[in-house]
């Protein structure tokens, strides 16, 4: 909004000048859009290429935010299926670990873990063990290794089980590498400038272009177009980093709220 106005009143002021000028000088001064025509369609390009990059992030994240989904109910299935429903302690520290695993993950994403989400487990040492490391999501993964590898110590599930909880496991920390190479991997500031400037340039000078033909509708057409444009590059810039919390980013919080309840309800 501060930019439409902003470009409201600097219209109105460059119609005014380009008006009464060219009144005293129409044989010398002959404004054209035809510099707009030709630019707009090179902007239109720029355009799709950033939103389409942007939005390939965003549905990227949320392809594998659906992977994290079905590879925490096939972990929980195949666990419920090794592990006899008597033994309510394995079952038990396994669904809690799924879902912290699933909620550390999301805040890793966002900088941080909060602590209150995650479900401490009967033993509570794990919880403070957590806190020594910084990235918590991998420590909670090589305890569920852990803790599968005992069992097949232990003579509870067999080799064969051990692979394919192994498959499992493996996915979880593929789906959270993916989403970090997504959160690390920014677009390029140069391009990203480019357009902006671009952008910044198209629209100062369109009322130069449109202020002859059009007079103070000049005024209307500068803003709509900058309304359009700028909205443009404000919603790629909205969705290119899709694990924040802005109301156009992935449903994370949702989307954990729902493996767990789903994890919870297999193992319990």
């Amino acid at each position: 909004m501060p930019a439409l106005i902003f470009m409201a009143v600097y219209s109105t002021i460059v119609c005014y000048i380009v008006l009464n000028y060219f009144e005293m000088h129409k044989a010398d001064f002959q404004p054209t859009v035809a510099m707009h025509s030709l630019l707009g369609i090179v902007l239109g390009l720029f355009l799709v290429f950033r939103t389409n990059t942007a939005y390939d992030r965003w549905w990227e994240g949320r392809r594998l935010w659906g992977g994290l989904v079905n590879s925490t109910r096939n972990f929980a299935m195949k666990l419920g299926a090794y592990i006899s429903r008597e033994n309510h302690e394995e079952r038990d520290w396994f669904y809690k670990m799924i879902s912290n695993f699933v909620f550390s993950a999301k805040e890793n994403l966002r900088g941080g873990v909060q602590f209150a989400e995650l479900d401490p487990p009967p033993d509570e040492t794990l919880i403070n063990d957590l806190k020594k490391y910084k990235h918590k999501p991998n420590r909670i993964a090589a305890l569920m290794y852990q803790r599968v590898n005992d069992l097949y110590l232990q003579k509870k599930i067999t080799g064969d089980h051990l692979i394919n909880l192994d498959k499992e496991l493996k996915d979880f920390i593929d789906i959270l590498g993916a989403c970090e190479r997504i959160k690390h991997t920014p677009i390029p500031y140069s391009y990203m400038m480019y357009v902006k400037k671009f952008i910044f340039i198209y629209i100062m000078t369109l009322p130069v272009g449109f202020a002859t033909q059009s007079g103070y509708l000049t005024v209307a057409i500068v803003v709509l177009i900058s309304f359009v444009l700028l909205s443009v590059e404000l919603i790629a810039e909205e969705i290119e980093d899709p694990f924040g919390r802005d109301i156009n980013d992935l449903p994370l919080d949702e989307l954990a709220a729902k493996i767990r309840d789903n994890v919870r309800e297999i193992l319990l």
